[in-house]
């Protein structure tokens, strides 16, 4: 049976990064190719310090970099992430809302797991010490989970349709997928779209550490992150921000804008299973890449390169093996997962990851899995270990599951017009 006809994509213009391996998009994929961690011992100072042994920290922001300083009290972490992502996202389009497109036909939908965590923790503490008197005014403009999209619509006069998704660590692959949707549907000519994280304190910390989910026991931290390799026993604790620009194939034509690639596709489903665990046999991942395949217009075959949501957890990397199994055989694409070098980026990861998905078809190349040493038996994928693989790439899927049962797939492929940047 044949797949379905192709659908109008949405064309990436511009892409914004704050990660562990640094800012710059060229920068940290040239980081992922080339083998190298971010993943480091968390430094005295650091608000996890004591409560985490190793992290993936991404840069700091301060918040006059995105703010004006009379605006920048109680503005909480992941905000600033997402508003210095969504500034170099836009700069990288050449876009300026007003000018380039108009305000009411831009749209923003970004995505966070857990919002303004940390602003809240210490604002309870304030509350505690001093009563009402010690509460902030200004915490719930600071830390509210939306405050990371209306933040970039005020800044940049975005006058459209906008949201803020909030489904864990899938959640950045769904704001980038919402945005496809909009584009689609006529509702916006641009999105600027993504995810945000910051939960690199201790409590957060705490949860993770006493759920047994993070990784533990290693002394370098650069090994300690190792999707689908047999001595894998957690996840590492990651933040950061992206955020890409999607525009209809008509409006890049109309202003000159050239594009990384295409989102041409997307899929979402539900495990209606249990709260933190996968389904064993993958069967949800599965759908969702399915629907994505299908959305797209392509048969699974067409699929070159994956890139797994892979967290390094023993049962999630086994039952997303299951499901590409199930979905593309035994002769199966590429798989990597790039959470071997940046650690998992929780509401983030999704866009971090579909950047990266971008980049791989953009410039044929497909970064390794870092730490895959000896591949679990139960994980048996054609999986790109070692050294970064060049490949004559078309379409690439990118995989975000999430607590929740959350699951959504992201298809990309080669800019309408066959040129990427």
């Amino acid at each position: 049976m044949s797949a379905p006809a192709k659908r109008p994509g949405a064309v990436v213009t511009g892409m914004g990064l704050v990660t562990p391996l640094g800012r710059k998009p060229a920068e940290v994929f040239e980081a992922l190719t080339a083998g190298r961690s971010g993943i480091t011992a968390v430094p005295e100072g650091h608000p996890a310090h004591g409560w985490l042994p190793f992290a993936g920290i991404a840069p700091h922001v301060d918040g006059t970099e995105v703010l004006p300083p009379t605006e920048t009290r109680c503005v909480d972490r992941f905000v600033l992430l997402a508003m210095a992502a969504a500034d170099d996202a836009l700069a990288d389009a050449g876009l300026v809302v007003g000018r380039d497109v108009d305000p009411r036909r831009t749209a923003v939908v970004l995505a966070t797991g857990g919002g303004g965590l940390e602003t809240f923790e210490q604002q309870s503490h304030r509350r505690l010490e001093r009563g009402r008197p010690g509460v902030s005014p200004y915490l719930l403009p600071g830390m509210l989970s939306n405050m990371a999209t209306a933040r970039v619509a005020i800044k940049h006069g975005i006058r459209g349709f906008s949201t803020a998704i909030v489904t864990a660590c899938a959640a950045g692959a769904q704001a980038v997928a919402e945005g496809l949707r909009l584009i689609r549907a006529g509702d916006a000519d641009v999105v600027v779209c993504g995810g945000t994280e910051s939960s690199l304190h201790p409590t957060i910390a705490a949860a993770f550490t006493n759920a047994r989910a993070l990784a533990q026991g290693w002394e370098d931290p650069a090994q300690a992150s190792r999707p689908f390799d047999r001595r894998r026993n957690g996840f590492v604790l990651g933040e950061g921000s992206g955020v890409l620009v999607l525009e209809s194939a008509e409006h890049a034509a109309a202003r000159g804008a050239a594009g990384y690639a295409e989102l041409i596709g997307w899929g979402s489903s539900t495990d209606a299973h249990h709260p933190t665990m996968p389904r064993p046999d993958g069967e949800g991942a599965a759908d969702a890449m399915r629907t994505a395949l299908a959305n797209a217009g392509l048969d699974a075959s067409d699929i070159g390169y994956v890139n797994a949501h892979g967290t390094g957890t023993k049962i999630g990397d086994v039952a997303e093996s299951a499901a590409l199994n199930a979905v593309f055989g035994p002769d199966g694409p590429a798989v990597s997962s790039t959470k071997g070098a940046t650690g998992h980026l929780l509401g983030a990861a999704g866009a971090l990851e579909a950047i990266v998905s971008v980049l791989a078809v953009a410039r044929g190349l497909l970064p390794p899995t870092l730490n895959l040493a000896d591949p679990d038996p139960a994980c048996a994928l054609d999986h790109v270990r070692g050294a970064a693989r060049p490949a004559e790439l078309r379409y690439a899927l990118s995989n975000a599951f999430a607590f929740g049962g959350h699951n959504t797939s992201l298809v990309f492929g080669p800019t309408p017009t066959g040129t990427t940047r």
